[in-house]
């Protein structure tokens, strides 16, 4: 059933491309040319219809439009392939059989047709630019592979960074694909635990660290950690320091400097397609997070697909996200320089010196696409933020917003202080392969509260329990088909149990994501929040997203969290925990606003039994709230098996609703 109630009739669009942005959005001249040379079906003078088309024809032909894409963008084998899918079973596609190629080597071409170009412009909290230029950038990764191969890194080894979003950590993932190692990565704000948890699993023979970073105006030291690092990490042969706080290089490292001052000529090593180039971590709630391994030519070309057309993003444009390098975004990120654009690079925080923090980096940089969270759009809209009236955003023709469904006040506040002609591409995709399901389509009208369409070689459908694809209505995010960017296994899973287990068993052969989906009869599509936290009363199911987008709206409330606990003999407690702003208090008058509000928006099912203020609302170290663990521990289980402490923004906040489980337990 749907969480809220439907429209009567389709709703207009907020948004809609003008004829000259949709004749000359790449994807246009893509769906014309493989319709010429790879009989996609003809483009029709209705947008909608054209790309509907052609996204059927991407899933049902997929053969054909992955041949078209390596094609369109001059995907280099330097080994042929055999057939583009041999196998399209799930798990266990097997992409481009025989082919080889190299990731870096796709990267890095552009350093021939504009090499004095900016390929990075990298920021810090000082809002000054530093730019690499593509053969500056070509050059220093040439260096760093011949260190690597110098240390003895094969093939296969595994290269990892602790490291902020810093040029130094784009040439590091570079060099390691260059030289055909995998690259792993987290961000220095991560403790030492985090790291380990993630680290250890992979066993990796060269570190690239930091000896601290720069957040919010302050200094953080970070050599403490990176020592314990290096006692817990054996299997470690050199460790290179780059000392972005002044600390020279201890006597048992490499320094950067030395590194990237020894020239090199380019070298990128041969690999298979399904070759590994990068391991990522999911939330990892519970127990170890799960190690995702990525190969060099299904990000290769998924990264093409989804900057190329569905960002619309080539040769000369600036592609800025905000993100760090313990987040799937920064990988998707560098993704951008696979199509000659420029990527931007921000180390700091979001909102220092003040909200319009990111906006100011839009500014600077010129971006074309700028990409952020959810909370930030909302944030700004908070804190009064007018972007569009303070900043001189004349390049920006993209805003993008994932991490957590955008509600429809935040489509209305970019509308309305951003730019009433911008493109705002909400898109929903996952760690778990490194891309988006849905998103952004630059020929599509954009509707209040709604992801345009399903990303092209993307079978996205919503299931119900029945396993019966829905539309009109909620259900589970299922992909039918492979994507060449889905993982190639999890490390240390050999016979690939929690890999099958983590996808695939609640419909066998099908990947179902874990999230709630609507799949409208106008082909967009609507994010409800996670499945296995989807609240459940009386049959009836509901997205956490729905509630927080309403109780969000009331300025006392900062942030929320609504968990659905099943009780014994079959009853259903559904609190609501909030964190007011400062100055604020929960009385009996704002209850009822918080009341009236969802029963007035969604419906009274929607009410909460109870409305609780906490601290804090704990999150995922991606930003992510957590659903799942909080409801554990309110149904009695302990705080070590609930949740991983090493996956958790502040731990510290977890045991508030480990007490109250107790309170009520006892009661």
């Amino acid at each position: 059933m749907s969480t809220a109630p439907q429209p009567t009739s389709a709703p207009q669009p907020i948004w809609q491309p003008g004829p000259d942005r949709i004749e000359g959005a790449r994807l246009t001249r893509f769906h014309s040319w493989a319709a010429e040379r790879h009989h996609a079906p003809a483009p029709d003078a209705d947008p909608a219809v054209s790309y509907r088309a052609l996204h059927i024809w991407s899933v049902t032909e997929p053969r054909r439009f992955w041949k078209a894409v390596t094609e369109w963008f001059d995907v280099t084998f330097t080994t042929p392939y055999e057939t583009e899918l041999a196998a399209d079973a799930m798990p266990g596609a097997v992409w481009f059989p025989g082919a080889k190629l190299n990731y870096a080597a796709h990267a890095l071409r552009w350093a021939g047709e504009r090499p004095a170009e900016a390929a990075l412009l990298a920021l810090d909290e000082s809002q000054e630019i530093r730019t690499t230029t593509w053969a500056e950038l070509r050059d220093q990764v040439a260096s760093v592979a011949a260190r690597l191969r110098a240390l003895g890194v094969t093939p296969g080894d595994r290269v990892s960074g602790y490291l902020p979003n810093i040029p130094q950590a784009v040439v590091a993932l570079l060099a390691t694909a260059a030289v055909g190692a995998v690259w792993t990565s987290c961000a220095p704000d991560f403790g030492a635990r985090s790291v380990l948890d993630r680290f250890q699993q992979v066993e990796p023979v060269v570190l690239f660290t930091v000896d601290g970073y720069r957040y919010g105006g302050k200094e953080h030291d970070r050599t403490e950690v990176v020592a314990e690092l290096l006692r817990e990490l054996p299997t470690l042969r050199a460790v290179v320091h780059i000392p972005l706080l002044g600390t020279p290089a201890p006597d048992t490292t490499l320094s950067w400097d030395d590194v990237v001052a020894e020239p090199a000529e380019p070298a990128y090593e041969p690999v298979p397609f399904d070759h590994p180039l990068w391991v990522l971590y999911s939330s990892g709630t519970t127990g170890l997070p799960k190690a995702i391994v990525q190969s060099q030519g299904g990000i290769l070309v998924e990264h093409l697909k989804q900057a190329g057309l569905h960002l619309d993003l080539g040769p000369g444009d600036r592609f800025f996200w905000y993100t760090s390098t313990g987040w799937m975004m920064w990988n998707f990120l560098v993704g951008g320089l696979l199509t000659g654009a420029g990527i931007v690079l921000y180390d700091g925080s979001p909102g220092h010196p003040d909200t319009g923090a990111q906006w100011k980096v839009a500014e600077r940089t010129g971006a074309k696409v700028f990409g952020t969270s959810a909370a930030y759009v909302m944030a700004c809209g908070k804190a009064g933020v007018e972007p569009g009236r303070d900043y001189d955003l004349s390049a920006l023709a993209c805003v993008a917003t994932t991490g957590s469904p955008l509600p429809p006040d935040g489509f209305r506040w970019v509308y309305e202080h951003v730019e009433s002609d911008i493109w705002l591409a909400s898109v929903s995709g996952g760690t778990d392969v490194c891309s988006c399901f849905a998103g952004g389509v630059p020929t599509l009208p954009v509707h209040i509260g709604e992801l345009q369409a399903p990303c092209l070689g993307t079978d996205l459908q919503a299931w119900n329990p029945a396993g019966e694809p829905v539309t009109d209505e909620v259900g589970e995010l299922v992909v039918t088909r492979p994507m060449p960017s889905m993982p190639i296994h999890f490390w240390n899973d050999p016979d690939g149990t929690r890999y099958h287990d983590s996808y695939f068993e609640m419909y066998p052969g099908v990947w179902r994501h874990g999230d709630w989906i609507t799949l409208t009869s106008r082909g967009s599509v609507i994010i409800h929040g996670r499945s296995d936290s989807t609240l459940n009363r009386g049959g009836v199911r509901m997205g956490s997203a729905d509630i927080y987008e309403v109780v969000e709206r009331l300025p006392e409330i900062r942030e929320s969290l609504v968990i659905g606990v099943e009780q014994p003999g079959g009853g259903y407690w559904m609190p609501l925990f909030v964190r007011l702003a400062d100055g604020t208090a929960l009385d009996d008058d704002l209850r009822d606003r918080v009341k009236r509000a969802l029963r007035t928006a969604l419906s009274p099912r929607h009410v909460p039994d109870e409305i609780i203020e906490v601290p804090g609302i704990p999150h995922t170290l991606t930003g992510k709230r957590i659903e799942v663990p909080v409801k554990r521990l309110l149904q009695g289980t302990p705080l070590d098996k609930a949740v991983n402490p090493g996956s958790v923004d502040d731990l510290s906040l977890l045991h508030f609703y480990a007490n109250l489980a107790a309170d009520r337990a006892g009661s």
